[in-house]
């Protein structure tokens, strides 16, 4: 069982098909997500510590729960700002603290500024949501993690029906669906920090 943790259902459901698209090998292995959220980019030090040890020791309790070997962590936040030199820190300091505490593979999704601009990176999949949306030009084929707050232009840009954070989900499933996670259009180094981390966990992810 792979667990997903973060701020919201909805971040969690956009992590589950690009994990399952960087590992085809999953099968039936189960990602069930943690519904506490989760907030870690503001905290350093011991409340580090001890925030990613009560998220561990929650991933165990579901593992547990669901009579299932825990094989993976994933865990999800929004830093709200782009890939600059606090988003380095941030990363490296919970994603650090994550591996060393995890007793499985991990892996650390900081979207910068949000999910919606790892969403950007495949624009054919918003018309497979609704047919009459398409991605504007200037936002597409960008380096998405220096556009300031996505969410907010996929609303004014989209039109109607307006974009709503409970599509994201949708758009991942159907960027999954039709290949198109694995050619991103576009840059994110927040999302490909997060693919490098997967590709550590092997074609299988196994408990250490």
């Amino acid at each position: 069982m792979i667990v997903l943790a973060g701020e919201d259902a909805h971040d969690c459901a956009i992590l589950a098909p690009i994990i399952r698209a960087h590992h085809p090998g999953l099968g039936d292995t189960k990602l069930v997500r943690i519904n506490d959220p989760v907030r870690l980019k503001k905290k350093s030090g011991t409340d580090l510590t001890n925030g990613v040890r009560t998220l561990v020791g929650k991933a165990k309790g579901k593992a547990l729960q669901q009579k299932a070997q825990l094989v993976g962590i994933a865990v999800h936040e929004d830093l709200d700002g782009y890939t600059n030199e606090r988003y380095e820190a941030v990363r490296k300091t919970v994603a650090g603290e994550l591996s060393r505490e995890s007793p499985c593979d991990s892996a650390f999704a900081l979207a910068a500024w949000e999910s919606e601009a790892w969403l950007l990176l495949f624009p054919a999949a918003f018309s497979q949501v609704r047919p009459k949306w398409k991605v504007p030009a200037q936002l597409r084929g960008r380096d998405t993690g220096l556009i300031e707050k996505p969410k907010d232009k996929l609303k004014h840009a989209l039109g109607s029906p307006a974009f709503r954070e409970s599509d994201g989900p949708l758009l991942a499933e159907e960027a999954y669906r039709h290949g198109l996670l694995m050619t991103p259009m576009g840059t994110n180094r927040s999302y490909t920090d997060f693919l490098c981390e997967l590709s550590h966990w092997g074609p299988a992810p196994r408990p250490r």
